[in-house]
């Protein structure tokens, strides 16, 4: 395999702003055993985000959480995995569930990526179903259709109204929607916009049953410190590359060695094919340092800590396909 290896100046290294996590990374579920005492009363459940690739899923997650778990582009297909956002209060435990968005497969990661989408309809207390108001409401029909069958409370949310010209345009679109989904309760809003979220997590507070919390009561997450180092720089990739790269690129971290004061990080970009890592690296290394400067900023914000980041890039061919790759990069238990 082809290797590349970036690695940016010690004078690159800038000083870390002090932006941190509220809890810790909680890596395993609590039985109901081993769960903290609480109040009686106290409510919990899962909540997932489910709909098409590009309705703001991932935007709608962190204003409900309140913290930038889910990395967010205007590419479709940036969201690969299943992740969850907590949400603590003395009174109840919010466990969201962020989603790929619905898509016909064309190789086995997506396919891996479809079976996250599925599988938040068999797990939930509460399905979030988002749409927006520019797509084509009947798209992915089959998805929708196991929708429309859920027994469990599912809420609509008509997310970007905030493009909507007038109160009409947007009746027209409710209208439909309760057509094609006749039990959800519908919510406009505007996750970009903060406009109606807070009366969504209200009324989801309304619907959780009764139990007592299925993390920690500090968890914020249940995705390890690595898991988001590699969001960070995907993330990065998505926002600076066009056409196939990002799509075919995918992350890997080899080494996450924490001290007090600095996070010194090895982590490896996979791509498809040579010429795939040629775009990625640029001339003279100029495209893939920017991507190591720009995720190194975002992960010492998200850690609260100086960061030495390496950056490696190595081919491996149509890894999107091949079972071995995806088991390595957590698409498939």
């Amino acid at each position: 395999m082809a290797e590349e290896r970036i690695i940016p100046s010690p004078e690159e290294i800038e000083a870390a702003d002090t932006l941190k996590m509220p809890g810790e990374i909680m890596e395993d579920k609590l039985s109901l055993d081993e769960a903290p005492a609480v109040a009686e009363g106290h409510k919990a459940g899962f909540v997932n985000i489910v709909g098409n690739p590009n309705v703001g899923k991932s935007t709608l997650m962190n204003d409900l959480v309140g913290e930038r778990i889910s990395i967010i582009t205007s590419k479709a297909q940036t969201t690969r995995h299943r992740i969850m956002g907590i949400v603590n209060t003395p009174a109840y435990q919010i466990v969201f569930s962020d989603t790929p968005g619905v898509l016909k497969p064309k190789y086995k990661l997506q396919e891996s990526m479809l079976d996250f989408s599925e599988g938040a309809l068999t797990d939930a207390d509460i399905l979030l179903y988002v749409t927006d108001v520019v797509e084509d409401p009947t798209k992915n029909q089959e998805f929708l259709d196991k929708v429309a069958r859920e027994k469990i409370p599912v809420l609509l949310v008509i997310n970007k109204i905030d493009l909507l010209p007038d109160n009409a345009a947007l009746e027209a679109i409710v209208s439909r929607w309760k057509e094609l989904l006749p039990n959800a309760e519908v919510f406009p809003c505007s996750a970009k916009e903060h406009f109606n979220v807070d009366n969504l997590r209200n009324r989801i507070v309304e619907l959780l049953p009764p139990s007592p919390p299925f993390f920690g009561k500090d968890a914020l997450t249940d995705k390890p410190a690595r898991f988001f180092v590699t969001e960070i720089i995907r993330e990065k990739i998505l926002l600076q590359y066009d056409k196939e790269i990002p799509y075919s690129a995918e992350v890997l971290v080899e080494k996450f060695e924490e001290k007090e004061h600095a996070i010194h990080i090895m982590a490896v970009i996979y791509v498809e094919r040579d010429s795939q890592k040629g775009i990625l690296i640029g001339k003279g290394g100029d495209k893939i340092k920017k991507v190591g400067i720009e995720a190194r900023k975002d992960i010492e914000k998200f850690f609260g800590k100086r960061v030495y980041l390496e950056l490696f890039v190595k081919v491996e061919k149509d890894w999107r396909n091949r079972e071995n790759k995806l088991k390595a990069f957590g698409y498939i238990e």
